[in-house]
């Protein structure tokens, strides 16, 4: 089947279903039969990569759609079987609820040569950057999915949806603000909004952790971790391996310098590896003007109870170098892909090479490339306006995806529509204790039924009334406190969410 070029609102030249299957899969462990298609979406320049994408069409559809986000540079098609960010452990997955669900590769193929979801080498051509960077992709493959599911069930979903999480949950930011009418609820979970702006703080730290001596290995990470955990765990009314107050937690890392300030092993920290831990923590602001307007990076909570034992998402294991070690940190990986095909257009250029304190030549493309990247956007009024609703979540100890900085874009959304406005669509949860994805060991992998909770606002105008959140990896619950407030720990059992209130 062809997809006229006239159903897709920006630019291509059309697209084709390449394949369909009849698919039986346990899934949430129930029996599941779909429809799986396949098609690709043609680009304008014939030089450019294809759109992949893949629309799932379940026999007992619940007569509703839901679009997956992807993860880092993407370039492969989610899995449309799994659940949402932060889902519930105990309740059924999208697909098995009967929703349609769809995705796309954002417009370009990861290379096998690479670490998942760090291939940045399509960035070199302008059509697939844009596909990605700015989202148009988000807009063609919707339009398309549509027409496929309009063909599938001869009439349209009552309701559609759009989940994701990091670039995904920056992707259900980017349709909120770019295609208001677009999708009738979406959640977002620990967005890169301000891609351009994270990715400047994380060149930024790459030249800091290249520096000699200055890169805290496995071992130090630990040590930083548990001494936060010691100084500030505490400081909610209760031991349990969670910070739920990190704004409380003025953790100084100098407490566990090396005498003199020398490396002298793992059971201290010397000046560079503090000065280190220092800069991934702080603000990283630039001393020059770029398009978008941003100005600063607020850094990591990692002296908030980030977790230092999924290092791969923060320091890595082994300090930036050139060529950039996949053992280093992600974001020094994707700083690393980034100068090299989206800033320098050059394979071969060094990343550590170009200092965003002082960028020299590269200054107006960097500029440029911030008004695609930082999709910062803080007026929402006409996704209110179209009956929108978003719901906003971010773990407190994220270590790739800063909370401060999702903690900013909502007040930046409230300073513009005002409080009462803004809660009429929007709320946003900040979770104590959880990572980036539920990654490796977190100390809280949070689990929350947020999917259901929107169908209730969306469908029946029931805003998320006291929500608590489970801890899939151990028996106990917390309240979800709408930012700023916090779970404070009053009495009882420490494993219960009756035994907590929200706190200012």
């Amino acid at each position: 089947m062809r997809i006229p070029a006239s159903v897709m609102s920006l630019p291509t030249t059309g697209g084709q279903v390449e394949s369909t299957s009849v698919m039986t899969s346990v899934v949430s462990g129930e029996v599941v039969t779909y429809c799986q298609v396949d098609a690709d979406i043609f680009p304008v320049d014939p030089s450019a990569p294809d759109i992949r994408m893949r629309v799932d069409l379940p026999y007992d559809w619940n007569r509703k759609a839901m679009m997956l986000g992807g993860g880092g540079y993407d370039g492969t098609i989610p899995d449309l079987t799994v659940n949402v960010p932060f889902g519930p452990t105990d309740e059924p997955v999208p697909l098995a609820r009967g929703y349609a669900m769809f995705a796309s590769d954002s417009g370009h193929v990861q290379s096998p040569a690479r670490p998942p979801s760090l291939d940045g080498s399509f960035g070199a051509n302008d059509e697939a950057l844009n596909n990605f960077a700015a989202g148009d992709a988000l807009k063609k493959t919707h339009d398309a999915s549509l027409f496929l599911i309009r063909h599938a069930y001869r009439t349209k979903p009552v309701e559609t949806y759009f989940v994701g999480g990091s670039t995904g949950g920056r992707e259900a930011l980017v349709v909120a603000q770019r295609w208001p009418d677009a999708f009738d609820g979406v959640i977002s979970a620990y967005p890169a909004w301000n891609n351009l702006s994270e990715v400047l703080d994380l060149g930024y730290l790459t030249q800091i952790l290249s520096r000699p001596g200055a890169f805290p290995g496995p071992d130090k990470q630990a040590l930083l971790y548990n001494s936060v955990m010691n100084a500030c765990d505490g400081l909610d009314g209760v031991k349990d391996n969670v910070i739920s107050n990190p704004n409380a937690c003025h953790f100084d890392p100098h407490v566990l310098r090396c005498p003199l300030g020398a490396d002298l092993g793992s059971l201290c920290l010397s000046d560079p590896q503090i000065d280190a831990v220092i800069a991934m923590s702080s603000p990283f602001r630039w001393p020059y003007r770029i398009a978008s307007g941003e100005t600063q990076y607020p850094g990591f909570p990692f002296l908030s109870g980030a977790d230092m034992r999924t290092p791969f998402l923060g320091f890595g294991t082994t300090a930036p170098a050139n060529p950039m070690p996949v053992t280093s940190g992600y974001g020094m990986q994707y700083w690393d892909q980034w100068v090299k095909y989206f800033l320098t257009r050059d394979p071969s250029y060094n990343s550590l090479d170009v200092d965003p304190r002082n960028p020299g030549e590269w200054l107006d493309r960097i500029s440029y490339l911030s008004t695609i990247g930082d999709r910062n956007d803080a007026n929402l009024g006409p996704f209110a306006r179209a009956g929108g609703k978003l719901l906003l979540l971010h773990g407190a100890a994220d270590e790739l995806v800063s909370s401060r900085s999702t903690s900013d874009y909502y007040q930046r959304v409230r300073d513009v529509l005002g409080p009462q406005a803004t809660n009429m669509f929007m709320r946003y949860y900040l979770v104590p204790g959880a990572n980036h994805a539920n990654f490796g060991s977190p100390a809280f992998a949070a689990s929350w039924d947020s999917l259901s909770a929107l169908e209730r606002w969306v469908e029946k105008g029931q805003p998320p009334t006291n929500p608590t959140v489970a801890e899939a990896n151990h028996d106990r619950t917390r309240p979800l406190c709408e930012y700023p407030y916090w779970p404070r720990y009053r009495a009882g059992d420490p494993d219960s969410a009756s035994s907590f209130v929200c706190t200012r």
